[in-house]
């Protein structure tokens, strides 16, 4: 069995650089575009089951053939690693800077 993916797609606040942040409208916006930030507060994709809420680090970058830029984050708090996709106004110079790291 996959994991389970809920749709969730709402504006927020962002807790590393503070700006507003708009919902996707096409899919599920889990990270900041601005600064690519997240919160860890999913188990599965939407479910908000996570009760860390540490800062999510974007840390690196891999590029899929079919999803694109997916981002690696890891978590400050637990230091879990996370994946998502990049959304299309992901701010393209952080994007660019996390291809050129290695860990």
């Amino acid at each position: 069995m996959g994991k389970r993916f809920t749709e969730i797609d709402e504006n927020f606040v962002c807790t590393n650089c503070g700006k507003q942040v708009e919902k996707l409208g096409y899919s599920c916006r889990n990270h900041c575009p601005f600064c690519l930030h997240s919160k860890h507060v999913d188990i599965n994709p939407g479910d908000r089951a996570e009760t860390c809420h540490g800062d999510l680090e974007p840390i690196g970058l891999e590029i899929d053939s079919k999803k694109g830029y997916v981002i690696i984050f890891k978590c400050k708090k637990c230091g879990a690693i996370r994946k998502n996709k990049a959304a299309k106004d992901d701010n393209m110079d952080l994007i660019i800077k996390l291809s050129a790291k290695h860990e």
